[in-house]
């Protein structure tokens, strides 16, 4: 990105770096470069990155580093919601709750992990990317000490929703620390890297949690996990640098007015007013996302359906342990083992993305490189046939007398499905969605959130009323109701972007 020329003042010993203005702004919504002949630097200095300053030309294995980072940082925040689900019978004895209580500890921290994007998107584009990871995660560590040693239920949930509202940053900015650090041709694969960590979070926690709780009392499921966030928190000080451009530039200005006591040094974020109102900057970043949800029909169904994926997914954490507890006498950590098939499923999800990459590249050559959203779609396509495949498989293979090891092959698919489904729609909506791309994905982020809550909620009395079968069935069907969707906006999507104002640049 470093892309700089040099004009000379009045004053023939003066001599100023000039930038594209707004060049990483304008990347991220897709705008075109600004000729240089429009840039005004007549009256102010436009301040400029050096290759030396600029993220993209860091050593590469300084960029691993930080991507490797963020990520498990990511796969501890999503990790934390779901450690809960294999602690609630020994949680509502020690606290004296029913069990629909504890399993709150759940909803409760994946609402958190919805609602934190509101926040923390506008102020990481006021403040930067690495003062937000420091903080939320400084919070993420002190908050947890309550749940590790609650006293009573009501702190326990408290702070079970204070932690998820504090690691939603690594939902909602760390990929575009990631895409900070690479340039559009070499992203891919570590973008590949930080997208599944969020997702095998949820599966490696019942693993984790079942383990320890077979061994020892619940307690140490958090404490194990303080252990974890202080690991984490100590490798965001010492390793991760700022990343994001506009921030860089304006300390870089701040910098030289306080060294040369020129006021005329500035930043193109210092110029744009969005930026010098946070309170105005949050009310936006909360009344966009709704009003995308209810004025455009396209992005709501996509994100309902995503929600309806991960609201199952959720739902597991309680169902699997009845199928394989309650029909196969399994023990605590061994149901825990039963989530590897998910996880597997991710993984072959994530070895495909070569492939497809190199399809992207194809239908990109076709289009003279600028192929259409809906190009996305195709990767969805073949999750939404997936999941409802797999669960259907799932279903009639829940019976005690069916060996354990096939409803475990039978996640597999659906592990496969949620990362292609959930992939496909993170860059269809920030793609075709491009003047919005934030609020487009805090919409789905949220909406996605509220179903992962509510459905671990409902799981017990679903289950133990329909049955494996019927249960699973059920959901399976939904999935199957939903699958034509990215098919439909596949073939009629570019029509209703036509229509959609959201979707258009503004003049």
């Amino acid at each position: 990105m470093y892309n700089q020329s040099s004009e000379t003042l009045d004053s023939p010993e003066t001599e100023i770096v000039v930038a594209d203005p707004g060049k990483a702004e304008r990347q991220a919504r897709g705008e075109p470069k600004v000729p240089e002949a429009q840039q005004d630097t007549r009256s102010s200095y436009l301040v400029a990155l050096s290759p030396e300053e600029d993220p993209e030309y860091l050593a590469v294995s300084k960029k691993w580093l930080i991507v490797v980072c963020v990520s498990t940082a990511s796969l501890c925040a999503t990790c934390a919601s779901s450690v809960a689900a294999f602690t609630e019978t020994a949680v509502s004895q020690k606290l004296h709750v029913s069990e629909e209580v504890a399993i709150l500890g759940v909803s409760l921290y994946v609402q958190g992990l919805g609602v934190g994007p509101l926040l923390v998107g506008p102020l990481s584009e006021l403040y930067g990317r690495n003062i937000i990871y420091r903080v939320s995660f400084a919070f993420f560590f002190i908050f947890s000490w309550p749940v590790a040693f609650a006293p009573h239920i009501a702190v326990f949930l408290i702070f079970r929703f204070l932690t998820g509202f504090s690691g939603a940053a690594f939902l909602t900015i760390a990929g575009g620390s990631v895409s900070d650090l690479f340039t559009n041709d070499k992203v891919a694969t570590p973008m590949a890297l930080f997208t599944i960590s969020p997702f095998i979070g949820p599966v490696l926690g019942p693993l984790i949690s079942g383990f320890i709780n077979q061994h020892t009392n619940w307690q140490w499921t958090y404490r194990v996990m303080l252990i974890w966030i202080f690991v984490q928190f100590a490798c965001l000080l010492l390793f991760v640098p700022e990343t994001y451009q506009p921030v860089l530039l304006k300390w870089k200005a701040q910098k030289l007015r306080k060294t040369t006591g020129d006021s005329r040094y500035y930043a193109p974020i210092e110029k744009q007013n969005q930026y010098n109102s946070l309170p105005r900057a949050i009310l936006m970043s909360c009344y966009v996302p709704f009003k995308l949800l209810a004025l455009d029909r396209m992005a709501l169904l996509l994100d309902l359906w995503n929600a309806l994926i991960l609201g199952i997914l959720y739902l597991a954490f309680q169902a699997f342990p009845i199928i394989f507890e309650e029909g196969h006498g399994f023990s605590v950590q061994m149901t825990g083992l039963t989530f590897l098939g998910i996880g597997v499923g991710m993984f072959i999800a994530l070895l495909t993305q070569p492939f497809w990459n190199g399809r992207f590249r194809a239908a990109a050559a076709k289009r003279n490189g600028d192929p259409p959203p809906e190009v996305r779609l195709v990767m969805g396509q073949v999750g939404a046939v997936l999941v409802p495949v797999s669960l259907y498989w799932l279903a009639f293979t829940t019976y005690p007398h069916v060996h354990w090891i096939v409803p475990i092959i039978a996640s597999v698919p659906f592990g496969t499905g949620i990362l292609y489904c959930f992939t496909s729609t993170f860059t269809y909506l920030v793609t075709a969605y491009r003047p919005i791309a934030a609020s487009a994905m805090a919409a789905n982020t949220f909406v996605r959130t509220s179903f992962a809550a509510a459905f671990p909620l409902f799981a017990n009395q679903m289950y133990h009323t329909l049955g494996t079968v019927g249960a699973t069935a059920l959901l399976a069907g939904l999935t199957t109701v939903s699958a034509p969707l990215p098919f439909i906006f596949y073939r009629i999507g570019a029509r209703l972007r036509e229509k959609s104002s959201f979707t258009q640049e503004p003049q």
